[in-house]
């Protein structure tokens, strides 16, 4: 692994797909040849939210320093970037599931703005930043991939707080440069206690499929990720591009759901119910139309706004980011949740 810099900022270290890229810029990434060994002078700066816990981070290794700050104080954002001419950003914090609408807003927008120009103030090469599928909103019909091409449709207040963060990057862009990631959703270790829920909800026979099952939704094994994330970072024609990072192929959510079931039952000694809850399409509709109204009041429910979006169509093709970045997803599903339950059962969780 070469970053062309021996200094790498990570935001969102704490999170989920940020104590993972940390893990990786420290150990290397042993299924991408070019990203197998790690960087052996390479300092880790990490930002942390105020009372979040560095302590696994800086177990991890003497080169991963603590910066305590949030992106919407610029001052916190200035000294995270303090003395960093030449560095390069990885920002992947950001707000999915606030407690008001206008958290997407202060962070995913103006908190992006505030740490963009520190960045641009310290000299920072490379700024990649993680974005979503949320700004393409949905497929308008069930065979489409979205591509770096697709319009803007963004779903909700998320994916308009993405989209302009997406067009504040790119009105900085003469400034330093930067690379937009597109993430759908993404499974793997380190993951939140939603994730282990999922789990649990279709050992017990209460994995909801809404409709017909047959949707494809595009996912991310957080390797896979990180892959992009580092490969956007050290290639030269990616200084400017958008580019989706994503599992080879998007999965109809009944091979999602489907795949955990098996490994679940077979490989780590839960008994399922073979079951699912199953509720018709129009339960996402009414779903949507209740977190819209939600929504326009500045409130954010999570689950009713998860069930609005379970029986739609989100994929992507990924042909860019293999043909310019030389991006190989290597892990898919059956293996990614593999580890996933593996990583569950190395931490003790019990679901």
């Amino acid at each position: 692994m070469n970053l062309q810099t021996h200094l790498v900022l990570v935001t969102g270290a704490a999170g989920w797909l940020g104590s993972r890229l940390v893990e990786i810029l420290v150990h290397g990434l042993p299924e991408h040849e070019a990203l197998r060994a790690p960087q052996p002078d390479l300092r880790i700066r990490c930002l942390l939210l105020p009372g979040q816990d560095g302590a696994v981070l800086k177990r991890l290794s003497n080169s991963v320093e603590i910066v305590t700050g949030d992106i919407r104080n610029p001052a916190d954002c200035d000294r995270f970037c303090a003395e960093a001419k030449g560095a390069v950003l990885l920002h992947t914090a950001g707000m999915i599931h606030p407690r008001r609408v206008r958290e997407f807003f202060a962070i995913n927008r103006d908190g992006t703005v505030n740490l963009i120009e520190a960045a641009i103030r310290a000299g920072v090469k490379r700024a990649v930043v993680v974005s979503s599928n949320s700004p393409c909103g949905c497929n308008p019909h069930p065979d489409h991939l979205f591509d770096e091409l697709s319009s803007y449709r963004p779903y909700m207040n998320y994916g308009r707080s993405k989209m302009e963060m997406e067009l504040a990057i790119k009105e900085r862009a003469d400034k330093l440069e930067t690379v937009i990631i597109r993430a759908p959703w993404f499974y793997g270790p380190n993951q939140p206690p939603r994730q282990t829920l999922f789990f649990q909800m279709i050992r017990d026979g209460k994995g909801p499929i809404v409709g017909s099952g047959h949707n494809l939704r595009s996912m991310a094994y957080v390797d896979n990720l990180c892959q992009g994330l580092l490969l956007a970072a050290t290639t030269e024609r990616a200084k400017g591009q958008t580019y989706w990072i994503a599992d080879q192929r998007p999965y109809p959510m009944n091979e999602v759901m489907d795949t955990v079931e098996r490994l679940l039952e077979q490989e780590f000694g839960h008994k399922c119910a073979h079951k699912r809850m199953r509720l018709p399409g129009l339960a996402s509709e009414v779903a949507y139309w209740v977190d819209f109204a939600l929504q326009s009041l500045g409130l954010y429910h999570q689950k009713i706004h998860v069930l609005s979006e379970m029986n739609k169509t989100i994929a992507c093709s990924v042909a860019k980011a293999e043909r310019e970045l030389g991006y190989r997803p290597t892990v898919a599903l059956e293996e990614g949740m593999r580890r996933s339950l593996r990583w569950c059962e190395q931490q003790g969780i019990k679901f």
